[in-house]
């Protein structure tokens, strides 16, 4: 019998204009966790996807308890064994959480009578969250969730189908530091009870403390496979990018200039943000800190436009404006980058072009017609300037990866000149590489007059970005630490209201 619980072995699969995979392959064990690495575009997902029975791979042989199988689809894969926590979310949003935990599987009252049986599905749903340590509220409406709840409601519908192998596809990108403790606490459990687990994420510390096996992939191929205990974050970057990465955050080259934003008691009615009020200078970036739930989104969403503003001042370059509608925002010269990027940011269906220059179309007409000659020639510019990986501008955004997609959000914005960049969770679900791609670009529109606002979970990121850092803590403004400040300080004062 093999000592491998799943095998993938010469992997292939190309799409129009671009090889996914290119004789890729994988050997997990039973009771294992085995870490898959690589840039964005180097083929993770599309290997998992491949395996899962979203994808038909062009060729390759998968084998999974020493049979080989060919899922054809994601229904016959969790029958089959396979289960996956996908990197966007996909739930039914108008649906409750018990819903969404047994879609497709719902029991019924009566066997072979189409009656389902709410209460057995809030049972099971109220036993299976005890059993794991999740805390949501089973008859809460999935859209009322916050981002993060709707990742643990993923995680646990994975678990639920009782598969033998588990796929987590970036799954603390949403999490909070107890959430991802909870979760690393579930996946052992998992492990020790045989399962193998595939866990892709670009977060190295993460990677380093639960995995025991690393795979690295580049441009479609396998590169290495070693065990944990024997690498260090420099290591996986150098065989992530084919190269020496020394700074993970670029050098600050100018200085902030005066004030270019006032923000003077800010309340929304209709959310926990209370009397929150802040300064930002040209060529400043502001972080935002705070707990999951603190009101760090709350906060960009009203000066953007995005939820009522019950009272407040927002006061741009000593003019007060009032921002009641994205709309209104965007001609002020405000921007906004999502937490969700797939809920929010993207058009899928639509091309790279189309989600390139949907926020800026009057800048690509003529005589009151979009003209697709500069429409093209902003886009290509953009793929250039940003290094977005596409085949043609023409190719659907859904297809890319995901900090491509990131890059192509990022350049739709840079096109109407923003004064203020509000930017929230930017780099989540990101390699390293891209990551500092995108620390570039927020430098350099700094460095061009821009105020930034940086909503992050990732404390580093915040501290070695940041020129300020305001912390909330239960909708308010719990304090501000300067440059250099430590993650001790940060999070003590976002405990301050709790």
């Amino acid at each position: 019998m093999s000592e491998y619980l799943l095998t993938l072995e010469g992997m292939s699969k190309s799409f129009p204009g671009v090889k996914a995979l290119d004789n890729a392959s994988l050997r997990l064990k039973a009771g294992s966790v085995h870490a898959l690495m690589g840039e964005n575009g180097a083929g993770k997902s599309t290997l998992m996807k491949c395996l899962f029975g979203v994808y038909s791979p062009d060729s390759g042989k998968i084998t999974l308890d020493g049979k080989e199988v060919a899922f054809k689809s994601s229904k016959e894969a969790l029958l089959g064994g396979v289960a996956m926590v996908h990197q966007e979310l996909n739930l039914a949003l108008t649906r409750t959480v018990y819903d969404n935990m047994w879609l497709g599987r719902m029991p019924r009252v009566i066997p072979h009578l189409p009656f389902v049986s709410d209460r057995a599905m809030i049972k099971m749903t109220k036993d299976l969250f005890h059993r794991l340590s999740i805390e949501v509220d089973p008859y809460a409406k999935c859209g009322s969730l916050s981002i993060s709840k709707r990742q643990m409601l993923e995680i646990a519908r994975a678990v639920s189908y009782g598969a033998r192998v588990i796929v987590f596809d970036e799954p603390t990108s949403s999490l909070n530091e107890a959430e991802a403790e909870k979760l690393f606490s579930i996946i052992d459990g998992l492990k020790r009870q045989g399962c193998g687990i595939i866990y892709i994420s670009h977060k190295m510390e993460e990677i380093l403390k639960i995995c025991d096996t690393v795979t690295v992939m580049r441009d479609g191929r396998h590169i290495a496979t070693s065990p944990a205990d024997e690498l260090t974050e420099d290591k996986i970057i150098r065989l992530m990018v084919g190269r020496e990465l020394t700074d993970r955050y670029p050098k600050r080259s100018y200085t902030r200039g005066d004030e270019l934003m006032r923000v003077e008691g800010l309340n929304c009615p209709y959310n926990q943000v209370r009397d929150v009020g802040f300064k930002l200078y040209r060529g400043e970036i502001l972080g935002i800190a705070g707990l999951d739930g603190a009101g760090r989104t709350e906060v960009l969403e009203a000066l953007f436009g995005l939820c009522t503003r019950g009272s407040g001042k927002i006061i741009l370059s000593g003019k007060e404006i009032s921002n009641r509608t994205p709309k209104d925002a965007i001609r002020n010269g405000f921007a906004m980058v999502t937490e969700d990027r797939r809920g929010s940011g993207i058009f899928s269906i639509l091309s790279v072009l189309d989600n390139t220059v949907i926020s800026s179309l009057k800048d690509n007409m003529t005589l009151g017609f979009i003209s697709g000659k500069r429409a093209r020639h902003h886009t290509r510019e953009y793929i250039k300037r940003l290094r977005i990986k596409t085949p043609s501008e023409l190719t659907k955004i859904g297809t890319l990866s995901g900090g491509n997609q990131q890059k192509v959000i990022f350049a739709r914005w840079l096109l109407t000149g923003p004064t203020v960049l509000m930017l929230d969770e930017p780099t989540r679900g990101i390699d390293v590489l891209a990551k500092y791609e995108i620390y570039e670009l927020i430098m350099n529109l700094a460095g061009e007059g821009c105020g930034v606002i940086l909503v992050s979970s990732e404390m580093p990121e915040l501290i070695g970005l940041c020129d300020r850092i305001l912390v909330m803590s239960k909708g308010r403004l719990a304090g501000e630490v300067e440059r250099g400040a430590s993650e001790e300080k940060i999070i003590e004062l976002a405990y301050k209201f709790v």
